[in-house]
C-alpha cells in the first residue's frame, strides 16, 4: 500500500481525496473538531439548535466547533477553542474543560477526528446563538428528562445528533 493522497475535489471547507483505494473528506484549515459536554451548576445540560443545510432540518446538537479555522489562529489549542466556541454558541464561560475522548464520527467517509471535551464552572455571560451567520438555539434540559424531550424534537420533524448520545452517556456517569 502507498500513503500517497490524491486530491479529486477542492472545496472551501472541505476537500475530497482518494488514498490506498479510498475517496473521503478532509477539512480545510481546521486543527481539531471540539464537541462541549456542559452542565449548568444546578443539572441542566446544554444543547444547541440550529438548521444544518446538508440535511434540510433543525438539528438537535452538543454545543462544538473547529480550532484553527481563524488566520492568525492555525496552532489554536483545544480549550482555547472549547471556550471560544462555547460562549459563541450559548452565552455560557466555564472555569475549566477536560478531554472525555476521541474518535472518528464516520470512519468511512471522513478523516476527521472529534474530540468531546467537559466544561465545567459555568457562568452565563452572553446571549449565545453563534456568529453572524449562525441562528442558534440554546435548550437548557435535566440529563434525566432529556430522552423524552428528545422524542419530543424528533416528533416535531428536527433530527438529533447521535453525538449527543455520548454527552448524554457522561452527563450521567
Amino acid at each position: 500500500m502507498t500513503n500517497k493522497k490524491e486530491t479529486i475535489a477542492e472545496g472551501r471547507f472541505i476537500n475530497m481525496v482518494r488514498r490506498n483505494g479510498w475517496e473521503f473528506v478532509e477539512r480545510n484549515n481546521t486543527s481539531a473538531i471540539i464537541v462541549i459536554l456542559a452542565v449548568t451548576e444546578d443539572g441542566r445540560m446544554i444543547f444547541v439548535e440550529q438548521f444544518r443545510e446538508p440535511v434540510e432540518k433543525n438539528v438537535i446538537e452538543l454545543p462544538a466547533g473547529l480550532a484553527g479555522d481563524h488566520p492568525g489562529h492555525e496552532d489554536e489549542a483545544i480549550e482555547s477553542a472549547a471556550r471560544r466556541e462555547l460562549f459563541e454558541e450559548t452565552g455560557y464561560e466555564a472555569e475549566s474543560f477536560e478531554i472525555l475522548i476521541e474518535g472518528p464520527p464516520s470512519a468511512g467517509l471522513s478523516a476527521e477526528i472529534l474530540t468531546f471535551v467537559r466544561a465545567t464552572g459555568l457562568k452565563r455571560t452572553g446571549p449565545g446563538g453563534g456568529e453572524s451567520t449562525e441562528n442558534i438555539t440554546v435548550h437548557e434540559i435535566p440529563p434525566h428528562s432529556a430522552e423524552g424531550w428528545l422524542q419530543e424534537q424528533v416528533a416535531s420533524g428536527k433530527v438529533v445528533d447521535p453525538k449527543v448520545l455520548v454527552g448524554l452517556f457522561y452527563a450521567v456517569r
